[in-house]
């Protein structure tokens, strides 16, 4: 992996996977530029996702054309979609196009379909480009409203965020404990090595499970069902995406303990809905766990 970061290819495809990601983080009014652009170039912009596929695969010698096409057609079908859902449901209640796409993307990620085009020790880049798709698809062609992706943290993000955290610990802590899932570990580590685990959790784990579970699939869900039962079925399937975590089995406890944290997860988002709160109560959780209790 390190000597792969050696590589400027890899470094400029690590630049250009992770700016779209943070650009709209950061500056989510931009998103509304493409609104702004031709149709055709709309639909066609996300074709430059398969650039970064070249460069890595390139420095690796893993290269495949039938990857390229993946990375290439992929992201513009998915905003095809997006912008068929959005002419057909400009109400934004939920189009069945919709419904598709979250399918396709959480199984592709949870189930790691494409990693093999990366190689194990840089599978990450599938799921941030997959991720860049979606937040294009969803948010600049869709139009998505109420996702709140927005990571320009305010105090009541980190208030909100923490409030959800106190409640949900005790609760997962005793029950992870008697399940036998948990197993506390007497640590001092150093604050620098907590603080970096909780920001490296923070962006590339709880932001983007936070973005498609809350954001997307719950923010829908919500339109259609009601909130109460949103709530329920979003937090039950982000339990069930855990199912083959750490196990080569159907992990159970793993999947139970998951789904109770999408409950405070979805609690948190929705108060107001902002993506930055819940997903500080998960990246707490997160780290938490790998640290003192795994």
């Amino acid at each position: 992996m390190l000597r792969l970061l050696d590589h400027p290819p890899v470094i400029l495809a690590a630049l250009l996977t992770l700016i779209p990601f943070f650009w709209a983080a950061f500056c989510p009014k931009s998103l509304q530029f493409a609104g702004r652009m031709p149709v055709w170039l709309r639909l066609l912009a996300p074709a430059l996702l398969g650039l970064p596929y070249v460069l890595v695969s390139g420095s690796n010698g893993l290269f495949r054309w039938t990857w390229l096409a993946l990375y290439t057609l992929l992201p513009v079908l998915i905003s095809v979609l997006l912008y068929r859902a959005s002419l057909a449901d400009p109400e934004q209640r939920g189009d069945w196009r919709d419904l598709l796409i979250l399918v396709f993307l959480g199984l592709a990620v949870d189930l790691r379909w494409f990693e093999p085009a990366w190689g194990s020790r840089l599978a990450i880049f599938n799921k941030i480009l997959l991720l860049d798709a979606g937040i294009y698809g969803f948010l600049a062609i869709r139009q998505l409203g109420q996702v709140g992706f927005d990571l320009r943290l305010r105090l009541r993000d980190l208030r909100i965020g923490l409030l959800w955290l106190a409640a949900y610990t005790p609760i997962a802590v005793a029950l992870g404990l008697w399940l036998g899932f948990l197993h506390f570990h007497p640590f001092a580590p150093s604050p620098w090595r907590v603080l970096l685990a909780w920001i490296l959790t923070f962006f590339f784990i709880a932001v983007p499970e936070e973005l498609f579970f809350r954001g997307w699939m719950q923010n829908l869900l919500e339109r259609r069902v009601g909130r109460v039962r949103s709530l329920l079925i979003t937090s039950a399937l982000f339990g069930l995406s855990h199912f083959n975590k750490r196990a080569t089995h159907f992990n159970g406890r793993y999947v139970l303990l998951a789904t109770l944290a999408g409950i405070f997860y979805g609690l948190a988002w929705r108060q107001q809905r902002r993506i930055g709160a819940s997903a500080i109560t998960h990246a707490s959780v997160d780290t938490i766990w790998s640290v003192w209790l795994r």
